[in-house]
């Protein structure tokens, strides 16, 4: 706790969990410790509430990685991944983030916002006029200097990314000339009855002698 913070103030959280996922990804090939988030955004003081928010694309370890983030303290904000018609797909929550954040405001003494998406600047202006203390955790190295420019606080993941980070994780990989890829959000990978699928919690692979349950 540094000291701007005091064991007083009421802490909200909002975590934009597909652009922590990745960021980790593109940077490490490692996966987030949610729970360590959790402990930095909280830093001693008093939670109101800490929401999670996830696309839910039906593939893999989905279940698991939603329950173990209500384990941990969060509320999980689930919106199904939209596929039209051509194959482009479209998952995000930056409304509904917003919507939360605005309907907590007079509530909160700090608004803990887990993203380095430059989509909320206007957020974190609103929160600063409202006078509500705005943070920001996310990795320096992808995130919007923007953003950052509006928050009171920042911290920069990619300073210390074993602070932050899982084990390094080496994904799936199938090189047959047969491969296909969809797009770059839970992307399906098929081979001779195989399926490789890629969800927030890693790639999990699929097959008639490996189930993902």
């Amino acid at each position: 706790m540094n000291p701007t913070q005091h064991k007083e103030q009421r802490v909200g959280i909002f975590v934009d969990v597909q652009n922590m996922y990745y960021s980790a990804k593109n940077l490490y090939q490692s996966k987030v410790d949610f729970s360590k988030i959790m402990n930095a955004a909280v830093s001693g003081r008093k939670l109101v509430r800490a929401f999670a928010y996830v696309i839910r694309a039906d593939v893999g370890a989905e279940k698991e990685f939603f329950e173990a983030l209500n384990k941990i303290g969060f509320e999980v904000r689930e919106k199904e991944l939209q596929i039209f018609y051509g194959g482009a797909k479209k998952g995000d929550w930056d409304v509904g983030l917003c919507m939360d954040a605005v309907r907590m405001m007079s509530k909160l003494d700090v608004m803990v916002l887990v993203s380095g998406d430059g989509d909320y600047t206007d957020l974190l202006e609103f929160a600063r006029s409202q006078g509500v203390r705005t943070e920001v955790i996310a990795f320096g190295k992808t995130g919007s200097a923007r953003l950052f420019d509006k928050a009171d606080e920042v911290v920069d993941m990619s300073q210390s990314p074993q602070k932050f980070l899982i084990r390094s994780v080496r994904p799936v990989r199938n090189t047959s000339p047969e491969q296909k890829t969809h797009g770059n959000n839970g992307s399906n990978r098929e081979n001779r009855g195989e399926t490789h699928k890629e969800t927030i919690n890693g790639v999990v692979p699929e097959g008639p002698d490996n189930p993902a349950e």
